[in-house]
């Protein structure tokens, strides 16, 4: 089923954009660390953007959570297995509105259920069917900045669903869809999409903008910038996204005063003047290649 978002419109003027900003887990892995994310989004909201933020669950918990619910029971009910996993998010999405609130920003943390963002009955792995955006922008419009908890939504029983792998990215993208935002800032602990990984060739250059096909087929043999459910999102939705380091000084001046920081822009074809025949190479390390030599040319003898 494809997702209906249900889009308010703008009726704010003088506003410079609206902005989803998403953080990690590594992004948001400590006390320290949430507090220079609550510095990266007040600079945004400075230079007059309305902004929305999701967040992941601090790094390790998520991991924690399921731990613990098959400790409990392996064959556990998906519905309280949503209760106990979806507490991640709720808990860094409250840390951050504190942690924006203390340098004067006025912000409010977001649960799923509250905006809300349904979803499929699909406990576990949900998939979004519908986001209201209407509460959001309003606040948007009043000048406070949305911190929602990602990976999660509420299911057709009304108890919380978690989205699954990537959910948290997935999150971001149809929620600037549905806030019919100017751009999805995807921050995470590299400074874009690069042709490979460049801790296997140090060759490997960043690439300023790629297209939502290339960036989809590149997550899908193995990239793991991206999940590729929330490039999907993009590209149906035309949502331009922004992949981007959350570790870089949120005060540097480059980052405060440039149109263009640095990172990777996901975008529509049309939009990349310059097209590489190659974008980039993706790899993944669960896979192997065996030759057989000397196999006998008749039918039968390859399978035997």
């Amino acid at each position: 089923m494809k997702a209906r978002f249900s889009k308010a419109g703008r009726t704010g003027k003088g506003i410079m954009a609206r902005l989803v900003m998403k953080f990690g887990g590594t992004s948001v892995a400590d006390i320290a660390r949430i507090k220079n994310v609550a510095q990266h989004v007040k600079r945004e909201v400075d230079a007059g953007h309305q902004v929305a933020v999701v967040v992941s669950a601090m790094a390790g918990t998520t991991n924690q959570l399921v731990a613990w619910t098959r400790e409990i029971s392996p064959l556990h009910d998906a519905r309280e297995y949503d209760t106990v996993v979806a507490t991640g998010e709720q808990v860094t999405s409250g840390l951050l509105a504190i942690a924006l609130q203390d340098i004067g920003v006025n912000a409010r943390s977001w649960q799923g259920w509250q905006i809300p963002v349904k979803t499929d009955s699909a406990h576990g792995a949900a998939r979004i069917a519908d986001i209201d955006g209407a509460r959001l922008i309003e606040r948007l419009e009043q000048g406070q900045v949305a911190v929602v908890a990602g990976f999660q939504g509420v299911a057709p029983d009304n108890r919380v669903a978690t989205l699954g792998r990537g959910g948290s990215d997935t999150s971001a993208v149809a929620l600037a869809a549905a806030l019919e935002a100017d751009r999805c800032d995807i921050y995470t602990d590299v400074d874009g999409v690069y042709t490979t990984d460049p801790r296997i060739v140090p060759r490997a250059q960043r690439l300023s903008r790629i297209s939502y096909e290339e960036m989809l087929e590149m997550a899908s043999l193995g990239a793991k910038v991206l999940q590729v459910r929330s490039v999907e999102l993009a590209m149906v939705y035309g949502v331009r996204t922004f992949v981007r380091s959350s570790f870089d000084d949120p005060l540097a001046p480059e980052l405060v005063s440039a149109n263009h920081p640095t990172g990777t822009l996901i975008c529509d074809e049309d939009e990349i003047v310059e097209k590489k025949v190659v974008s980039g190479i993706a790899y993944s390390k669960d896979e192997a290649e065996i030759s057989l030599r000397r196999v006998a040319d008749k039918p039968g003898v390859a399978a035997a």
